[in-house]
C-alpha cells in the first residue's frame, strides 16, 4: 500500500485535489442498491432525450456495424456540419461529446500560472478542465442564478486564457440574450479564448437562438461547442463538435486524440442531422413537458428557476419542524429514489436546496410529480 501511495503522491497536487465529476445515478445502480425492478424506475437526472434517438440514426448505426474493424474517419460528418452551419470544415473540431471540446480548450490554452473565468452554478466540467491543467479558477458570483457578464469582464486578469460561458446554463437553465453576449465579445480581450457552450441550443425557441456561428468570423477568439447528446439523443455514443477560427481549430487538433470519435457515433450523427422532424418533435415534447412541470410547481407552491433547457431546477422548501431552516432537498432526493424516481441533487453546485429534473415523457413527468407530492406531504 505504501508503494502505491508513494506513486500517487508523485501526481501533481492540482490533479490530486480534483473532485471527480458525479454523473446522475444510473437506473441499474438504483435498482441494485434498492432492490427495485429496472423497468419501474424513471430516470430524470441526466438531461437525456426521453424519446431516445432518431430512427434514422439507429438505422445508420446498424449499417455501420460491419466497418468497426476500421479506424474512424470523420470526413463525412465534418462535411455535413460544414454544409449545415455554413463554415469551412477546417473550422470544425469533432469531440467525444462536447465535454471533450471543453477539455481540449483547456489543454490548448491553460497551464500552471494561467487562469480561467466561469460562473458560480455553472457546468461542473469547467472547474475540472481548469484544475486538471494546474490553472487557477476565477468564479464569478451568479446573478439571479445566471451569468453576470459585467462581472466576467471585471474578473479577467492578465493571466486569464479562457472564459467559459454556458448558454443555456446547466444546471440552472438560465439564458443570455444575443445582444448581451455580442456586447461581451466586443469588450472581452482578444487574446482570451471565449468558450461558448451551447449544449442545449436546440431546446431554445428559434427566435431566442444566438447567431453564434456567424460571430466566429468577427471574433476569432470565440469557440462555440455543441453536442449530439441532448436533443439528438446520442448521449451514449459521445459525439459533439466545436466551431472556431481555423487557426484555433488547428491548435486544438494538436492536443486532440487522433481517433477521439468512433465510427458508430459518426454514422449516427450524420444521419441525425438529416432528421430535423425528430428534432422538432423533441423540442415540442420538451415545451409541453416544461409546462406540465411548471404548472404543477404552481399548484404545489414550489419555486423554480425559469429554464431554457430540457430540465427544470426546483427549490425544495427548508424544514419547518424541529430542524427549521435545514435543507430538505437531499432527503427528498433519497425518498424519490426509494419510489423509483431519479432526479439530480445540486449540493455540489452550491445549491443545496434545489433539485434538477429532466423533462421526460408526459407519463414520466406525471410519475415524478406524483412521487414529489407524496414525499412533500410526508
Amino acid at each position: 500500500m505504501s508503494d502505491i501511495m508513494d506513486l500517487c503522491e508523485r501526481s501533481p497536487a492540482y490533479v490530486r485535489a480534483i473532485a471527480p465529476y458525479l454523473p446522475g445515478k444510473p437506473i441499474t445502480e438504483v435498482a441494485r442498491e434498492l432492490g427495485l425492478d429496472e423497468r419501474s424506475i424513471v430516470k430524470l437526472a441526466s438531461n437525456e432525450n426521453p424519446r431516445g434517438l432518431s430512427p434514422k440514426a439507429q438505422a445508420a448505426i446498424v449499417a455501420a456495424l460491419p466497418d468497426l474493424a476500421r479506424y474512424p474517419d470523420g470526413f463525412e460528418l465534418l462535411q455535413a456540419l460544414s454544409h449545415r452551419l455554413g463554415v469551412p470544415a477546417q473550422q470544425i473540431v469533432l469531440g467525444n461529446g462536447s465535454n471533450d471540446l471543453l477539455e481540449l480548450a483547456g489543454m490548448a490554452f491553460l497551464a500552471p500560472g494561467t487562469s480561467a473565468v466561469y460562473s458560480q452554478h455553472a457546468f461542473a466540467v469547467y472547474p475540472l478542465a481548469t484544475q486538471a491543467r494546474g490553472a487557477a479558477s476565477i468564479v464569478v458570483p451568479a446573478k439571479h442564478f445566471g451569468h453576470d457578464l459585467d462581472g466576467f469582464l471585471a474578473a479577467i486578469r492578465p493571466d486569464t486564457r479562457v472564459v467559459f460561458i454556458a448558454n443555456p446554463n446547466n444546471p440552472t437553465g438560465t439564458m443570455l440574450g444575443a445582444a448581451e453576449l455580442e456586447a461581451f465579445l466586443s469588450r472581452a480581450p482578444k487574446d482570451v479564448a471565449v468558450v461558448l457552450d451551447e449544449a442545449y441550443n436546440e431546446y431554445l425557441a428559434p427566435e431566442l437562438r444566438c447567431p453564434s456561428i456567424d460571430w466566429v468570423a468577427r471574433f476569432p477568439n470565440l469557440i462555440v461547442t455543441r453536442t449530439f447528446s441532448k436533443i439528438y439523443g446520442l448521449a451514449g455514443l459521445r459525439i459533439g463538435y466545436g466551431v472556431c477560427h481555423a487557426s484555433v481549430a488547428a491548435l486544438i487538433n494538436r492536443v486532440r486524440q487522433p481517433f477521439n470519435v468512433n465510427n458508430l457515433a459518426i454514422a449516427a450523427a450524420v444521419a441525425a442531422l438529416t432528421d430535423q422532424a425528430f428534432v422538432r418533435e423533441s423540442y415540442e415534447l420538451n415545451c409541453a413537458g416544461m409546462a406540465q412541470l411548471t404548472d404543477a410547481c404552481k399548484r404545489l407552491g414550489l419555486a423554480w428557476i425559469p429554464s431554457y433547457g430540457n430540465f427544470l431546477t426546483i427549490k425544495i422548501p427548508p424544514d419547518r419542524g424541529e430542524n427549521a431552516g435545514q435543507s430538505q432537498a437531499g432527503a427528498v432526493f433519497q425518498k424519490l429514489l426509494r419510489l423509483g424516481v431519479i432526479v439530480r441533487p445540486l449540493s455540489n453546485y452550491a445549491m443545496p436546496d434545489h433539485l434538477r429534473v429532466t423533462i421526460g415523457l408526459a407519463r414520466e413527468n406525471a410519475r415524478f410529480l406524483e412521487a414529489l407530492e407524496a414525499v412533500l406531504k410526508g
